[in-house]
């Protein structure tokens, strides 16, 4: 399909800049085959049924944004994925002044050395030093707030809770599964209350979910890899749940595109350890979820094309106008959507 078919116009006073204080009271834009309804967040007991169960994404955003100098040159990092200890992929700003070898020094005691540049451009940085990875990037590195909101103020203290959903245990995220960040305590008890489970996984978000898609035509664009995780115990209770008349709803693209990467053709999802690159356009058959709970996501892209995928690409431009037209807030700390087909 033609990429152009996925844009539409977004007025940038509808990006979000802060998320809804509280979380929960985000506003939500119910999706029902090609019926859209107007709720908050705090409605989504009655808008499930019970046996219905939620699956939460646990990464932990971990600070991956750095700056810093290679001589008299001023680079920047955004990590992307682990390759082993001390190794990591990053997509570097002011690339063209970075040759392999040459040693990058972030501050606080923190370097990496060029060891590679793979063929989308992006780098394989070796940290230097015995000091975990993790530790280096606490002193050296920030939040890496997306483009779109980071290009219009400063990140500052507040993000690195804002931006960290409730379940974040598995460090090792560079950007938040968002749709989750609507959830509290309060939310989860009303949830149970109805009958509503939930279950967690984890997929490690890179910065690629931020790469605009470059190409015409969706069969040419290249996916980004991400790793994740589906242990068999949740895989059972998940399998279980749809046997017993339940629908498993996503919570965040994330999860969505981890479950049907660990489900096979008969509609079973199995335990999953490793790297996905799924890439979900129109025409795909979904197999492990029966709902989607997403925010609002950026024309042309491939999130946009995974819920047009789900809803049906004109449900999915009427739903998009509505919320504009409603002043819907947009993007990673935006409103919400339930797109139940």
């Amino acid at each position: 399909m033609r990429v152009d078919r996925f844009d539409f116009e977004l007025p940038p006073e509808c990006i979000a800049l802060r998320p809804a204080v509280p979380r929960d009271s985000a506003r939500l834009l119910a999706v029902t085959g090609d019926r859209l309804s107007d709720h908050s967040v705090t409605d989504l007991p009655g808008l499930l049924g019970p046996r219905d169960i939620l699956v939460f994404n646990d990464t932990r955003v971990i600070p991956a944004q750095l700056t810093g100098t290679r001589g008299d040159a001023r680079i920047g990092a955004t990590l992307h994925k682990r390759v082993d200890l001390r190794r990591w992929q990053a997509f570097i700003r002011n690339a063209k002044r970075l040759r392999i070898g040459e040693t990058v020094d972030f501050g606080s005691d923190v370097s990496a050395e060029a060891e590679a540049r793979l063929d989308d451009g992006s780098f394989i940085l070796r940290f230097l030093g015995d000091e975990p990875v993790e530790l280096l990037l606490e002193r050296a590195g920030t939040m890496p707030l997306p483009p779109y909101i980071a290009s219009k103020r400063a990140i500052d203290a507040r993000d690195a809770d804002d931006y960290q959903t409730m379940f974040a245990r598995e460090k090792g995220a560079v950007a938040a599964p968002t749709a989750a960040l609507h959830f509290t305590e309060g939310l989860l008890a009303s949830l149970a209350a109805a009958g509503i489970g939930s279950e967690t996984l984890t997929l490690h978000v890179g910065a690629g979910t931020f790469l605009p898609v470059k190409v015409e035509e969706t069969d040419d664009h290249r996916m980004h890899s991400e790793w994740g995780k589906i242990d068999a115990a949740t895989a059972d209770r998940l399998n279980a749940a749809r046997q017993a008349g339940g629908r498993v709803i996503a919570v965040g693209t994330t999860s969505l595109r981890l479950l049907e990467s660990a489900t096979g053709p008969d509609g079973l999802i199995r335990p999953f350890e490793g790297d996905t690159d799924i890439f979900i356009t129109p025409g795909y058959k979904f197999r492990a979820i029966d709902g989607l709970m997403t925010n609002f996501h950026l024309p042309k892209s491939t999130l946009f094309m995974l819920v047009s995928a789900l809803m049906g690409l004109e449900t999915m431009q009427a739903a998009y106008g509505h919320a504009i037209r409603k002043n819907y807030r947009f993007y990673s700390y935006g409103d919400s959507s339930l797109l139940l087909p």
